[in-house]
C-alpha cells in the first residue's frame, strides 16, 4: 500500500534536504516491512532521493506511529498514537515508578502504575512491536544499500559517500531499538540485513548474547559515523554511540551479570572532554522549553527526538501525549503553551520527597485586566511576596494572540510585548484565587500544587498528586509556540548532564580513572544550574547519586532502568504509592525487573519462551 508521509516527517525531510513520499506495509503478526513492487524495493530506490526519505522515515518512527501523523499505522492493529515510540517509552520508564503515574483506565494501563501487568498488557505489546518494526526497517534498507546493489543502479560516487553514513545511523537506530528491548525484555531475537525476507521464525537470544551484538554494533560504528557534532541537529554522531555504549556499559551487571563500570567511565570522560559537547549554562527550564534547539540548551543534547508543530502531525504521541495528558484540574493549558489538558498524568509523594519540603509558597491569582488590552489575562501574586526572577515568570498568552504579558514576582513589574511597565495597582475585575503555589530551593522540581493533594488516594483522580511542568510549549522567554495543539519541544534522549551523572556513579562504584573531586564537580555544575545547595565528597553515595539523578533526569525516560540498577524498582527497598496494588506501597517480586515477552507476540512465534514468572 502506498501511504504519503509528508506531514509526519516533512520536518525530518527538509533538515535532511528533501520531500517525498514512503510505501510502507505491515502485518498483525509480521512487522517486517513487505519487499514488493513498491515498497523498499529495487524500483523505489531508483529514485537518489530514496535514500534520504528512508532515513528520515527511521528518525520520524521515533516519534510518531503512522505515515499520517498517528493516521495510517505502521503496525496493523496499533493506531499511530498509541504505538508512538516515544510515548510507549515514556508509558514503560516512567509509570512503572515513583516518578509519574496515569488516571487513565484504558485496558491494562493501571496495572503499569500499581507492578501487577501481565504478559496479556497491550502497552507491552506495543512496545515490544514498535522496536521490532524500526528494527525491520532498518534491515530492508541495509539490504537495499549494498555496495553491489547501489554500482547495478548506477549511484554515483558522491551519493554513495552520503549513503554509507546513512547505513550507520539506520544502525544506530537498530542498536538504540535492541538496547531498549535488552533492557525491558530481556531475552528477544536479533534479525539483520542478512536474514531472509518473509514469513521466518527469529531465534530467540539471551539478553547476554543482545548485549554482546549491541555492543559490538556500537564499537563498529565509531569507524562509520560521522565526526562528534559535524552532523545536522536531530541526527546521529559517533558521540551518540559513545554514549549509548557507556549507557549498556553502566547497566552491564544487570544485563549481562558482569560489571563494566571501569569501561562507562572512559567513555563519559572521553564524551565530556572531546566530543564538542557542552555543558549548558543556562536555566534549568530552557533544557525543556519550546525553544530548546536554539535557546543554549541544545549544546548538551547529544541526541534528541525532534518536535516541531507546524511539521509533524501527531496529536497522540510524542511530546505531544506528555505535554497534554500532564495537564488537568485548575492548571490553565495556556500557561504551558496548550491548547487543552487530558486529565491524566502525575508524581508521586515519594518523587517530590526527592527534593526536601518547600522552601516558600505563595497565593495564585488570576485576574482579567481591561486597563491593558483586550481582557488579557495575567497571573499576579496579590500580596506581594517575591518569586525569584531567574527561574520561573508566569505568563498567559491565550487571550490575545497580539500580546505577552509578563510578571515578575521580584520586580513587581509587568512586561509588554517586550517593555518592561509598571504593574497595575488596581484591576477592573476582582482577582480569583487559584491556590497556594509551592516554592522548592532546587529549581528543577517545577510542580502545579493549587487543587492538587500531595497524596494520592484514587489513581484516577487528576487532583490526587502534584502535576509536573517539566515540559512546556512556551519559549524560554515566554512567548508562544507555533501552535498550541502540538509542542515544538524537543525531547533529549542523550545528554551531557547524564554523562556527568554516569562519571559520578562510576566514581562512587570505585571505577578506574576516576576522582572523585571531579565527581562532586561535575554534580555541582548541575545543582548550581539548578539553584540547589552545593554537595562536597562526603555526600556522594550511591543514595545520593540515584535521587540526585531523579532531580536532574526526571520524566526523560530514566528511571525504571535506573532503580533496576540500583535495586530498588522491585522488592522492599523502595516503596511508592501504589507499588504492588496497595495505595501506601508494597513489595514486588523480583521477576518483574524483566517485562514479559508480550503474549501476542509468542503467539506469532511459539518458538519464544516467556520470561520466568510470567
Amino acid at each position: 500500500m502506498k501511504i504519503s508521509f509528508k506531514y509526519i516527517s516533512i520536518f525530518f525531510l527538509i533538515i535532511l534536504g528533501m520531500n517525498m513520499t514512503l510505501v510502507s506495509c505491515t502485518s498483525d503478526l509480521d512487522v517486517t516491512p513487505k519487499d514488493d513492487d513498491e515498497f523498499l524495493s529495487d524500483s523505489f530506490f531508483q529514485d537518489p532521493d530514496s535514500y534520504k526519505q528512508v532515513l528520515a522515515k527511521l528518525y520520524a518512527g521515533l516519534y510518531v506511529g503512522g505515515n499520517d501523523g498517528d493516521g495510517k499505522a505502521d503496525i496493523a492493529g496499533i493506531g499511530g498514537d498509541f504505538s508512538s515510540y516515544l510515548r510507549l517509552l515514556f508509558v514503560c520508564q516512567e509509570f512503572t515508578t515513583d516518578e509519574a503515574v496515569i488516571a487513565w483506565a484504558d485496558g491494562t494501563l493501571p496495572t503499569l502504575n500499581t507492578q501487577t501487568w501481565s504478559p496479556n498488557n497491550e502497552f507491552l505489546y506495543g512496545t515490544f512491536s514498535r522496536a521490532f518494526y524500526e528494527i525491520s526497517l532498518a534491515n530492508e534498507f541495509l539490504r537495499q544499500t549494498t555496495d553491489e546493489k547501489l554500482t547495478a543502479r548506477g549511484v554515483d560516487t558522491g551519493l554513495k559517500t552520503d549513503i554509507a553514513y546513512f547505513r550507520a545511523e539506520a544502525r544506530f537506530l537498530r542498536a538504540f531499538s535492541y538496547a531498549n528491548l535488552m533492557d525491558l525484555f530481556g531475552n528477544v531475537p536479533i534479525t539483520t540485513e542478512n536474514d531472509p525476507v518473509g514469513f521466518f521464525y527469529p531465534e530467540q537470544k539471551t539478553r547476554a548474547e543482545v548485549f554482546a551484538y549491541v555492543e559490538s554494533e556500537l564499537k563498529d560504528l565509531d569507524a562509520g559515523l560521522v565526526a562528534s557534532k559535524a552532523n545536522e541537529y536531530g541526527r546521529i554522531d559517533k558521540t551518540a554511540a559513545k554514549f549509548l555504549l557507556a549507557k549498556i556499559y553502566l547497566n552491564a551487571k544487570v544485563y549481562i551479570g558482569t560489571e563494566k563500570y571501569n569501561e562507562a567511565a572512559a567513555l563519559c570522560t572521553d564524551i565530556i572532554n572531546n566530543s564538542g559537547y557542552t555543558f549548558a549554562n543556562v536555566p534549568y527550564r530552557y533544557l525543556f522549553s519550546a525553544d530548546n534547539n536554539r535557546n543554549g540548551a541544545q549544546s548538551e543534547f547529544i541526541f534528541p527526538i525532534v518536535s516541531d508543530g507546524n511539521a509533524i502531525r501527531a496529536t497522540g504521541g510524542g511530546m505531544s501525549f506528555i505535554l497534554h495528558a500532564s495537564i488537568g484540574g485548575s492548571m490553565d493549558a495556556a500557561q504551558y503553551g496548550m491548547n487543552g489538558g487530558w486529565q491524566g498524568i502525575r508524581t508521586r509523594r515519594e518523587f517530590v520527597a526527592n527534593f526536601g519540603n518547600p522552601t516558600s509558597s505563595f497565593d495564585f491569582y488570576q485576574t482579567k485586566n481591561k486597563n491593558l488590552s483586550n481582557n488579557t489575562g495575567i497571573l499576579v501574586n496579590k500580596d506581594g511576596q517575591t518569586f525569584d526572577s531567574n527561574d520561573r515568570n508566569e505568563t498567559q498568552t491565550g487571550y490575545n494572540a497580539n500580546n505577552t504579558y509578563v510578571f515578575n514576582f521580584v520586580t513587581g513589574k509587568i512586561t509588554l510585548n517586550g517593555v518592561e511597565v509598571a504593574a497595575p495597582t488596581a484591576f477592573n475585575n476582582a482577582p480569583v484565587s487559584l491556590g497556594t503555589q509551592q516554592i522548592w530551593g532546587d529549581k528543577r522540581l517545577s510542580a502545579y500544587t493549587p487543587g492538587q493533594t500531595l497524596d494520592i488516594a484514587n489513581i484516577g483522580t487528576f487532583t490526587n498528586g502534584y502535576a509536573v511542568t517539566k515540559f512546556t510549549n512556551l519559549n524560554s522567554d515566554g512567548s508562544a509556540a507555533q501552535r498550541n495543539d502540538i509542542p515544538d519541544t524537543d525531547f533529549p534522549v542523550f545528554r551531557l548532564s547524564d554523562a556527568m551523572l554516569m562519571y559520578a556513579e562510576c566514581a562512587v562504584r570505585g571505577a578506574s580513572g576516576t576522582d572523585m573531586t571531579t565527581a562532586v564537580g561535575y554534580v555541582n555544575m548541575l545543582r548550581n544550574r539548578a539553584q540547589a545547595s552545593t554537595i562536597s565528597s562526603v555526600n556522594m553515595n550511591l543514595n545520593f547519586i540515584l535521587d540526585e539523578r531523579g532531580r536532574e533526569l526526571f520524566w526523560e525516560c530514566h528511571r525504571r532502568t535506573d532503580l533496576i540498577r540500583f535495586g530498588k524498582f522491585s522488592g522492599a527497598d523502595k516503596i511508592w504509592q501504589w507499588k504492588g496494588g496497595t495505595e501506601d506501597g508494597s513489595a514486588t517480586a523480583s521477576f518483574r525487573d524483566l517485562m514479559p515477552i508480550p503474549a501476542k507476540t509468542i503467539q506469532a512465534n511459539p518458538t519464544l519462551e516467556q520470561n520466568t514468572g510470567y
